[in-house]
């Protein structure tokens, strides 16, 4: 049986599918498996998908007749995968040399890892390929990865370098249709509640950035994100807290440190001119976190420049709380 095996969903990245199927195929590590499911692409994403299929026993492909999105095409992938580990690669993106030997051989001599992660190049396509690292002897470490995440509210698990233990995976299940852009930073918090994640000291990918990428217009409006951010962890926290120690306070501590980052994003608007969108900002922070309406730091208002500036944020601070808790 196959060792690896890796998910390719793809659409209408046609032009990019055989430079990161060639990447996987070039591993050190020969014993694995291809599935890329097309999810009904309008360019030749299909026919660049059977040419690879044809010219390697190791590809297969799947061709959605209809648009299932992303989420149900990732949940597909888990649920064909059978060989001992996994991973999801989009299509527009890339594995570096060594990458699954590195993931594999941890996972192999370590029972109780069930998630392995690394560094990842942000590459922009318009531009030559980055040099790479030399390929020098790498250490890798135990993550303590919830309660980071709770500190940080931020996913720092790169998703094309997220190698797993497929029985686990099958075991905590797959994706939430809930978190259409929050649902990978909320598998890695179950992945955690489960077993050790490793931290690898290495380039283990690629990230390929470019102007038809999925996540452009949704990262244009940043409050979207805190949203689904804050949903990602009342699922997991949902589900896993029997699983967690101490569940209660890095549930709470989650929740203030995503709502300060807000504050934060909304003085920022503000600085900038744009009023409304500030004030969203600070009403969701401190809906999110009801301190905030009582203890607001409002040293970060005062920080306007310009004694006009001054004058302004403390006339927005007088007509606090009504104004942001309307």
């Amino acid at each position: 049986m196959a060792k690896v095996d890796i998910v390719v969903p793809c659409y209408n990245y046609g032009r990019f599918l055989e430079a990161c199927v060639s990447s996987i195929l070039s591993q050190s590590v020969s014993d694995l498996r291809v599935l890329i499911i097309d999810d009904c692409s309008s360019d030749d994403s299909v026919s660049v998908a059977r040419k690879l299929e044809q010219s390697d026993p190791r590809v297969a492909v799947r061709a959605h007749s209809r648009n299932h999105g992303h989420i149900n095409t990732f949940n597909e992938g888990i649920a064909w995968a059978s060989s001992e580990y996994f991973l999801l690669l989009s299509a527009d993106d890339l594995l570096v040399p060594g990458a699954l030997q590195r993931a594999t051989e941890i996972m192999d001599a370590n029972s109780d890892v069930v998630l392995t992660y690394g560094e990842c190049i942000l590459w922009f396509d318009d531009l030559p390929l980055p040099k790479l690292p030399a390929d020098e002897n790498h250490s890798w470490t135990r993550q303590d990865l919830i309660t980071e995440m709770c500190a940080t509210a931020r996913n720092d698990v790169p998703s094309p370098t997220a190698i797993a233990r497929t029985r686990t995976q099958k075991a905590i299940g797959g994706y939430r249709t809930s978190l259409p852009h929050a649902g990978d930073m909320e598998m890695w918090l179950r992945f955690a509640a489960h077993g050790t994640v490793a931290q690898i000291n290495a380039v283990q990918a690629i990230y390929r950035k470019h102007s038809s990428a999925m996540s452009n217009a949704y990262f244009a409006k940043r409050i979207l994100d805190y949203r689904q951010c804050l949903l990602a962890f009342d699922s997991f926290f949902d589900q896993c807290e029997d699983r967690v120690p101490n569940s209660r306070s890095l549930r709470a501590l989650a929740r203030h440190t995503l709502a300060h980052q807000m504050f934060r994003s909304g003085i920022g608007l503000l600085r900038r001119g744009r009023l409304s969108d500030g004030l969203c900002h600070l009403r969701e922070a401190m809906t999110m976190d009801r301190r905030l309406r009582y203890f607001p730091p409002i040293w970060r208002v005062l920080k306007f420049p310009g004694k006009d500036g001054r004058r302004w944020a403390l006339s927005v601070i007088r007509r606090t709380p009504g104004k942001l808790l309307e």
